[in-house]
């Protein structure tokens, strides 16, 4: 068995009503094909930089695992197919680094709570009040005001002409 380290984009909406049920659908697949799972936790929300499926945000899970190597390719159609998995990155590694059993195993203390995941847009981008257009017209004539050619430069080039 080899040692890999795992990072799994999970869907906010599945995170936002359990986040036991969202890690469960990694930690499960990976039990299906035998992977024993050394640590499994919580890494980071986090803004998209472009959007998968519809999703502006997305949960990192960042597991670390020992599995045969055989079974990777049906593990990851398996992944491919969850839709709570918006995307992986399975790594080969030598190593669990320093720190993170400790870290996975805190997160199943009693007591621990994970943040509640944010909304995928923030307010400010839902909804802009009815006057914010107006603003936005106005601060555009005041920077064409502030961005106007001199009239002795414009003379000078007529002249040139």
């Amino acid at each position: 068995m080899k040692l890999y380290e795992g990072m799994f984009l999970l869907d906010n909406q599945v995170v936002r009503t359990d986040w036991a049920r969202a890690k469960a659908a990694v930690t499960d697949t990976l039990a299906k094909y035998g992977a024993e799972v050394v640590s499994a936790r919580r890494w980071d929300e986090r803004k998209l930089a472009y959007p998968i499926r519809g999703r502006k945000r997305g949960t990192f899970l960042l597991a670390y695992y020992r599995s045969p190597v055989d079974v990777l390719q049906p593990m990851r159609r398996d992944l491919e197919l969850d839709e709570r998995v918006l995307r992986y990155l399975i790594l080969g590694v030598e190593v669990v680094p320093e720190g993170e059993v400790e870290k996975s195993q805190a997160e199943l203390q009693s007591g621990f709570s994970v943040p509640p995941p944010q909304d995928d847009e923030p307010a400010w981008e839902r909804a802009a009040p009815a006057h914010e257009p107006a603003r936005e017209a106005e601060g555009a004539a005041e920077a064409a005001e502030e961005i106007a050619v001199p009239e002795e430069v414009t003379a000078g080039a007529e002249e040139e002409s």
